[in-house]
Order: C-alpha cells, then sequence, then structure tokens
C-alpha cells in the first residue's frame, strides 16, 4: 500500500488556513482533476479522491484537530495496515494495539476519556461534489441543468437493515452489542488491558446471518441518478450550488448528505462581466465617430440602438442602465458599458487617399485641439 500524502500538500495549503481556504483549494482541485475533465485519466482520478478525502478531514473541524495531532492515525482507523508507521511517524508500538486504547486503560476510554459511540447510532450521510459549466447566458439569465452522479441509497430490498427480508440483525454474542471487546496483553510494563474492534461483527455490535442478496449486508447500494437543478439568474463564476438531501443516504436511517455543485462559466465572445455589470466593446468607422451615428449594440435582452454623438473619441465609454445581469435573488439588474473603438480603415483606393487627403487639408488645430495642444508643449518644453 502506497503511503498516504499529508492532507495539506494535497491541497495545497499550511495548517493556518481558514475554512474559506480549505474550500477555495478543494474547489480548485477538483475541477482540475474532476473524471468528467480527463476522461480515462487514472492519475486525474486518483487525485480527484485524495482530494475530497483531504478535504473531508480537513473540513470538519472535529476531524482536522484529531488529524493535526495524530496524523492519518486520528481519522482512520485501518491506517497503518500496509506497513505505516502510525500517528506522529511513531514505529514499534504494534504489539501494544491501538494507542487509543492503551491511554483508555489508564483515563478510561480514549483520548480525553471520551466514551466510544454507539455503533449503530444513525449518521449522516456524506456530501457529493458536483461540477457543472455554463455559458455566460445561462449564468445571466438563469436556466435548469440536468446533472448525472453517483451516489450511495439506502437498499430498497432490505430498507437499510442490511438483512434478507424476512429475517434480522442479532446482537452479537462476542461483544455483548458494544462493538469492541477487552484484550489482556503482556507488555513491558506488565500486564494491560486494552480495548478493540471485535473481530466478529467488525465493530458494528450486530450480526447478520442471512445478508441482503441486493446490496449484500451493507444496507446501502450505489447508484447513477439524473437531477434536474435550478440554476438561479446571476450566479457567478466559482460560486457554489446547494442541494439540501441530495448527497449520500445515512446510515441506521441517518439523514442523507447535501449535493454541493460548484459552477464554472465559459467565456463569452463579445461580453465580459463584473459583478453584475457586463462590458463590451463596439468598433465603429472614422466618418461615424466624427459625424455622429444612430449604431446597434448587443446586449443580453436583445439588439438596441444607440447614438452616438458628433466627435466621438477612442476609448468613449457610454452606459446602458439596467442591461446588465440580474442580481442573484433580486429583481434588480446591474448595467452595460459599451467602450468605443474606432477603426481605421485599410487598402484604402487611389481615390479614397484623394478624398481623404482634401479632407484634410479642409481641416485646421481647431479640429484637433489634443494635437495642437500636444505640439504646443513641445515647441514650449523642448526649445
Amino acid at each position: 500500500m502506497a503511503e498516504k500524502r499529508d492532507y495539506y500538500e494535497v491541497l495545497g495549503i499550511d495548517k493556518n488556513a481558514s475554512e474559506a481556504e480549505i474550500k477555495k483549494a478543494y474547489r480548485a482541485a477538483a475541477k482540475k482533476y474532476h473524471p468528467d475533465l480527463n476522461p480515462g485519466n487514472k492519475d486525474a482520478e486518483a487525485k480527484f479522491k485524495e482530494a475530497a478525502e483531504a478535504y473531508e478531514v480537513l473540513s470538519d473541524a472535529d476531524k482536522k484537530a484529531r488529524y493535526d495531532q495524530y496524523g492519518h492515525a486520528g481519522v482512520d482507523p485501518n491506517f497503518g495496515a500496509g506497513g505505516g508507521n502510525g500517528a506522529g511517524g511513531f514505529s514499534g508500538f504494534g504489539d501494544f494495539g491501538d494507542l487509543g486504547d492503551i491511554f483508555g486503560s489508564f483515563f478510561g476510554g480514549g483520548f480525553g476519556g471520551r466514551r466510544r459511540s454507539n455503533p449503530n447510532a444513525p449518521r449522516r450521510g456524506s456530501d457529493i461534489e458536483e461540477h457543472i459549466y455554463l455559458s455566460f447566458e445561462e449564468a445571466a439569465m438563469g436556466c435548469s441543468k440536468k446533472i448525472k452522479y453517483s451516489k450511495i441509497h439506502t437498499c430498497s430490498t432490505c430498507n437499510g437493515s442490511g438483512a434478507k427480508p424476512g429475517t434480522s440483525k442479532k446482537t452479537c454474542t462476542k461483544c455483548g452489542g458494544s462493538g469492541v471487546i477487552n484484550v489482556t496483553q503482556r507488555t513491558p510494563f506488565g500486564a494491560m488491558q486494552t480495548q478493540t474492534t471485535c473481530d466478529a461483527c467488525g465493530g458494528s455490535g450486530t450480526i447478520i446471518e442471512s445478508p441482503c442478496s441486493a446490496c449484500g449486508g451493507k444496507g446501502r447500494v450505489r447508484k447513477t441518478v439524473e437531477r434536474v437543478v435550478n440554476v438561479p439568474a446571476g450566479i457567478d463564476d466559482g460560486q457554489m450550488l446547494n442541494v439540501r438531501g441530495e448527497g449520500d443516504s445515512g446510515a441506521n436511517n441517518g439523514p442523507a448528505g447535501d449535493l454541493h455543485i460548484s459552477v464554472s462559466i465559459r467565456p463569452h465572445a463579445i461580453f465580459e462581466r463584473n459583478g453584475y455589470d457586463v462590458y463590451c466593446t463596439v468598433p465603429i468607422t472614422f466618418a461615424e465617430a466624427a459625424l455622429g451615428a444612430k449604431i446597434t449594440v448587443p446586449t443580453l435582452y436583445g439588439k438596441v440602438e444607440f447614438k452616438v454623438r458628433e466627435g466621438t473619441q477612442p476609448g468613449d465609454e457610454f452606459k446602458l442602465k439596467g442591461k446588465g445581469i440580474q442580481r442573484l435573488n433580486s429583481s434588480g439588474k446591474g448595467d452595460q458599458y459599451v467602450k468605443i473603438k474606432i477603426e481605421v480603415p485599410k487598402n484604402l483606393s487611389r481615390e479614397s487617399k484623394e478624398a481623404l487627403k482634401k479632407f484634410d487639408g479642409l481641416c485646421s488645430g481647431a479640429n484637433y485641439s489634443e494635437r495642437t495642444g500636444f505640439f504646443d508643449k513641445i515647441k514650449r518644453d523642448f526649445k
């Protein structure tokens, strides 16, 4: 078994990272290595799962605290099965059993005296992370998207009991339903009593003599599902949609987890977004800029006509109020800003050149105030 990498290293963050920074790092990793974006890439799939495992631990305050203190051994009871060193890099303690059980014999159960939880208590299902891509218009206007993903369901054959219909679980006789057994071991310090997971029931406290054929006695099965998700108007790139109760089903009749959907927005050929405002650049001719003209401007809501004033300069900008993006969970809208780009004509015919020279000869310094002012400064400052 390959040694697990440090969870902070997996997400590329340090131990002082905030909850928001942890979530942001996970989103970036999930987006980069998502199987849908890397079809057939086993390395990307492994890194995606590795990032999900790291996030599951570091996003949970209790698990994170245990991980920070004891490493992988603090959050994974199977850690070290492949020859690892266990919590904090200690080695050579394999004959002593679980370190938590050793301390438990002194302090009355687990690190810090914590009691072992009921193995059959209801447990909430895991949250699921998915990713969708939206067009610029879909994000601005809102839409419905059909997504397909894999989740764990309560087995419909046995209703989650894991036992074949008509039968039921039985209390484990070896541990009396507690899921743990006491073991006395001889150590260099003398005989010590430790607690370990019951090998007869695997820590569940119950025995299934006739497992359900549909789920193999697990009580839950994995299935691919399709869901239609309503995307609200105004959602932005990198934001998250939360769909309550659409994650994995809980164990022992526990509540289901949630579905978290991160959003990426594809760039638009014309528009750019800044908050709820939309920006675009419209090219016009030299004549239109000089004489003024009515031009057609594209918006998210269709084309509109706008009158460009006489003498419009390159880079001039005007605003179309209320033609921006609808504000999230609101009826208000941002604005659209249109920047003017004056296109200088190329490949002029001889007649066009002659006409332009004649036009230039009819213009005076009064027609070019910026040019005149520029050369006046040169005359003054560079005598």
